[in-house]
């Protein structure tokens, strides 16, 4: 599985959500050795560990006591958060009205109960390489060519995400604005390859400073 990676560190995280504790163990058996595995046994508590985790992939069953999987799959595609996490729907449910409510919904995949394994494994390889490749292009749509540190874009989406997480947590968030004074004259003097390497060191620095702990949260954003 660690072709899936974008580097060998990184494990994809898989929420698997199940009311039936026997369905959620063999699921965690098959994918145990090759992803950070959470589950949860009810719709509420697979809500709360979307927010707090984002898995890269959802396994998630249909009907289940309280909020059934269509009323989640509802709210984590109206949650900017969690709305671009696929879903995989696990339905004993064969009605075709029944998949396609499912992909009017947000859902990528269904799986048929009782599963195959293999064919498991090989849906759930295919959205998670889907889900890693587009993080990957996503990321480098979002970052500034000449620092290496995150764009405009970037930053709007942040600080709308952590705003909606501190309100949430009933947390502080706290905002850090930097201007580099007189950079034109720089520029203007040592020409622009020099001003461009200040404003690599200047991005370079900042990042350093995000790194360390801290009481609060800092995006860096170029605007260059």
């Amino acid at each position: 599985m660690e072709t899936w990676l974008p580097h060998p560190h990184n494990r994809p995280k898989l929420l698997i959500v199940d009311d039936q504790p026997i369905n959620i163990r063999v699921l965690h058996e098959l994918f145990r050795e090759d992803c950070d595995v959470f589950m949860a046994t009810n719709g509420e508590q697979a809500i709360t560990v979307c927010q707090t985790q984002l898995p890269d992939l959802i396994l998630l069953d249909v009907v289940m006591e309280g909020v059934d999987g269509h009323e989640v799959c509802r709210r984590l595609k109206a949650d900017p958060a969690t709305q671009d996490i696929p879903i995989i729907f696990i339905t004993a449910q064969q009605q075709e009205s029944d998949e396609v409510l499912g992909l009017e919904l947000g859902a990528v995949d269904f799986i048929s109960k009782p599963i195959n394994p293999i064919i498991v494994r090989a849906r759930v390889r295919t959205h998670l390489t889907l889900k890693l490749q587009n993080d990957l292009l996503r990321s480098m749509a979002l970052m500034d060519g000449l620092t290496g540190v995150a764009n405009r874009r970037k930053f709007d989406e942040d600080i709308l995400a952590d705003w909606r997480q501190c309100f949430r947590e009933q947390k502080p968030l706290s905002l850090i604005m930097v201007d580099v004074d007189f950079f034109k004259r720089y520029n203007d003097q040592y020409g622009h390859q020099a001003g461009d390497s200040c404003l690599k060191s200047v991005a370079q620095a900042l990042s350093e400073t995000v790194r360390r702990p801290a009481f609060f949260k800092v995006v860096v954003a170029s605007t260059v």
